[in-house]
């Protein structure tokens, strides 16, 4: 397996709300886990969120013992999002505070992956397929038909979100499984990315360049377009011998 990960604060913002892990190595349960979060709120607020779900994210999984790798994972999402809730109501600096989460890992040839929010993940062969789904309001017209993919690209409510972590007491995540093939490639990343790089433009690189300068390559087309936004991204080649880990 080879994995390539990087965060870059982008053109604009003042503060790297994004934070990112990954492991090709166990953690806990998990034969190998990678994890990307988009944080929300005031200044430094989403900053810590971000950070601080994913760190615990990872605390938790490393202690949760033998269970079962998913349930894992979703326990650990709901438990973050208490902290992060909690964190919110004991200081006002922290008000509103919230995150967007992705969390994947392979076992056996099979993708798995918890998401809530509007980061992403991608699956790419001869095309790129998103396998999650946008938990926002342009996200849900889309799938309703109300609106192109044209239209949700530009559309000036893109950035409102439905679900993330912080957002409630009780947090739904979803869940994907997805089976593996040789010369398949996973991306996960923030929408700093898709907001400013097309699926088509970010499957030519992914699929043509390789694997260890598609992330600076993703994330150097964001900042040409704009860079309006924190940009991260983690380029996965399951199959791959060699391994680089963060």
């Amino acid at each position: 397996m080879k994995v390539y990960g990087k965060s870059d604060i982008g053109k604009v913002r003042s503060m790297n709300q994004d934070y990112m892990f990954y492991s090709t190595e166990p953690v806990g349960v998990l034969p190998n886990l990678f994890i990307v979060a988009d944080g929300m709120g005031g200044h430094k607020a989403g900053d810590y969120a971000s950070r601080l779900s994913v760190e615990n994210f990872v605390k938790y999984v490393r202690e949760a013992g033998t269970q079962i790798p998913i349930r894992v994972v979703d326990d650990a999402i709901h438990y973050v999002n208490d902290l992060v809730m909690d964190e919110a109501e004991k200081n006002q600096d922290y008000s509103g505070m919230g995150t967007t989460f992705v969390a994947a890992f392979i076992k056996d040839g099979t993708l798995f992956v918890g998401n809530i929010g509007d980061s992403r993940l991608y699956l790419i062969d001869e095309d790129i397929t998103q396998v999650t789904e946008d938990h926002s309001y342009v996200g849900a017209m889309l799938r309703a038909g109300e609106i192109t993919k044209e239209e949700a690209l530009h559309h000036p409510d893109k950035n409102i979100i439905t679900r993330a972590i912080g957002a409630s007491r009780d947090p739904k995540v979803d869940f994907f499984e997805v089976d593996l093939e040789p010369g398949d490639r996973i991306l996960l990343c923030t929408d700093g990315l898709t907001n400013m790089v097309d699926d088509d433009v970010i499957l030519d690189i992914i699929a043509n360049e390789y694997i260890g300068d598609v992330v600076d390559i993703l994330i150097e087309e964001a900042k040409d377009n704009g860079g309006t936004d924190n940009v991260t991204a983690i380029v996965i080649e399951p199959f791959d011998e060699e391994v680089d880990r963060c």
